[in-house]
């Protein structure tokens, strides 16, 4: 099968639109992929900031805890040491 130089013409140039159209397509994924790997690290730092500050809040409440703790028993022990003295009397 014989084409005419017009047709030639023709075929090149469709194949040329193709390969075109197909690295379009390729360059268009991977900018699509790219913007989606930099939402996930975005999301994945905001994440990791959640989580320090939930660690910093959960460190400042067990800290407050044991100084209630403390202070109870600083109190228990004077309680007790006012009872004696009083039943020394």
């Amino acid at each position: 099968m014989y084409l005419s130089e017009a047709e030639e013409w023709f075929a090149i140039f469709i194949c040329i639109c193709i390969v075109i159209g197909f690295t379009l397509s390729t360059i268009q994924n991977i900018r699509d992929t790219i913007s989606e790997e930099k939402e996930k690290e975005k999301q994945k730092q905001e994440e990791e900031e959640k989580i320090k500050e939930l660690i910093k809040y959960m460190d400042t409440k067990s800290d407050l805890i044991d100084t209630v703790i403390a202070a109870q028993e600083k109190l228990k022990r004077k309680k007790e040491s006012m009872d004696k003295k009083k039943s020394k009397n």
